[in-house]
């Protein structure tokens, strides 16, 4: 079935209650999503481009997001529709929901001034659960020392630890933690280091990158530890899991970044000042959020144009993974409070610009001095225990199930 609405706020008060438990349905999300699609190729015109953006807030799982997608995009096309990234004159958003009968794709199309909104339906096969993807948060102990510590990483075989003076590779000797080797190589500062130092670790495969106020060390791990250190004012490498990277200035006296920053497209933006930064989808496109100094967290598009300021209160510390629940890509961050005081790292997912928990937060023994992207599915909370005084490393994973 195909319901016409006119307005968006009248679809989504719709898509709950609008379809009555009896009504005529597709047979599946193919024919819905082909039945939206020959519409849509209708309203855009013959042979006009067609933006489409979607956004999966089901319990239907990627696989069957993608069968609809894919015959959305079929059928545009047999129609005499076409496809377009580069801002055509009609844009279409189309959003996988549910009630307790039926799953609906909903469907904004706008040219011009003109705007439509369908929704489309197709009957449950497997019960009336609404329950969504259970998404937790998991934390693991992956080394602890009294010396302060920067950050950790995970090349071949091991476990790199930055601390103020010296990196040290841990490698396993024998089954299971914490029966390890260590190797250090020890490195002096090229100017006084700050009283708040910060430091970050990128590895891949034996090799790694070690980013310290106006310095940087590259070396490798195989077959043994080795590490050249110079004087550099190079923007550090800020990760955001594997999807997206962003390259920003630090300012060596400080600690935070001086707001100079490079997109992978190559933009370069100079914005205010932030402590960290992290990447998100929303409607599929790429959003970065920076939490900072002024203790806002702010939106930007993937050009580093600011697009809204964050309502929720967290923490400086932000950190992507590659993780994927839902269809959307959560964002885990810090909470807000006194330095000294215990912490917690929650995953939060961005829905029209506003903040959704997504997780109950992961309780941490004393505040987050550093979280971290390595390049993967899990951050990397840096932990100053409040009662042993140690640093912990942990690794934060959110699970979908």
């Amino acid at each position: 079935m195909i319901a016409a609405v006119k307005g968006w706020p009248a679809a989504l008060s719709a898509l709950l209650f609008f379809l009555p438990p009896g009504a005529t349905a597709a047979e599946d999300s193919n024919g819905a999503a082909r039945e939206l699609a020959r519409k849509t190729a209708k309203f855009a015109g013959p042979g006009d481009a067609v933006m489409v953006i979607w956004r999966n807030v089901s319990s239907l799982g990627s696989s069957e997001f993608a069968q609809a997608r894919a015959a959305f995009e079929a059928a545009l096309k047999d129609a005499g529709g076409r496809l377009s990234d580069a801002a055509p004159s009609t844009e279409a958003h189309l959003t996988l929901s549910e009630n307790r009968s039926q799953y609906l794709l909903v469907e904004e199309v706008r040219k011009g001034e003109e705007r439509q909104v369908w929704i489309a339906s197709w009957n449950r096969t497997g019960g009336p659960s609404l329950t969504a993807p259970a998404i937790t948060l998991a934390k693991k102990l992956v080394w602890e020392q009294e010396e302060p510590m920067l950050d950790v990483a995970f090349p071949a075989g091991g476990i790199l630890v930055l601390s103020p003076s010296k990196l040290t590779f841990l490698r396993g000797a024998g089954a299971g933690y914490p029966e390890w080797v260590g190797q250090s190589a020890p490195f002096s500062p090229v100017r006084p280091w700050p009283r708040d130092l910060r430091g970050h670790l990128r590895a891949t495969g034996a090799t790694f990158q070690a980013f310290l106020p106006g310095m940087v060390c590259s070396g490798a791990v195989d077959p043994s530890l080795s590490m050249d250190c110079r004087a550099s004012e190079e923007p550090w490498v800020l990760e955001s899991g594997s999807r997206t990277l962003l390259l920003a200035a630090f300012a060596a006296a400080r600690n935070y970044f001086d707001g100079r920053v490079t997109a992978q497209s190559g933009v370069r933006r100079t914005l205010a000042p932030f402590y960290s930064a992290a990447s998100v989808e929303e409607q599929g496109r790429t959003l970065w959020l920076l939490a900072m100094v002024d203790g806002r967290t702010q939106i930007f598009d993937a050009a580093l144009q600011p697009v809204a300021t964050l309502g929720a209160a967290w923490g400086s510390d932000i950190a992507g993974t590659d993780a994927r629940c839902g269809g959307g890509v959560p964002v885990l961050a810090t909470r807000p409070g006194d330095a000294g005081a215990p912490d917690a790292v929650q995953a939060f997912s961005i829905v029209d610009r506003a903040a959704t928990p997504l997780t109950a937060p992961a309780e941490l023994p004393g505040p987050v001095v550093a979280l971290w992207s390595p390049g993967g599915s899990a951050a990397v909370a840096i932990v100053r225990n409040s009662g042993t005084g140690k640093y912990e490393a942990y690794t934060i994973t959110i699970t979908c199930s």
